[in-house]
């Protein structure tokens, strides 16, 4: 038996930059705990760099 491949296809009445904001509002969602754990250690590598620049 031959395996058929998948074609999706979605109708975007919206603009580009709309369809952009929901995607990424979605994917964010998704993954909120891998983006604060990203931007907690953001700002954990920019902390010493500005104790060390005052000195």
């Amino acid at each position: 038996m031959r395996k058929r491949k998948l074609n999706y296809r979605f109708y975007n009445p919206n603009p580009s930059i709309t369809a952009a904001d929901f995607l990424l509002k979605i994917l964010v969602e998704a993954n909120q705990a891998k983006v604060e754990a990203a931007i907690q250690s953001a700002a954990a590598a920019a902390e010493p760099a500005k104790s060390t620049s005052v000195t």
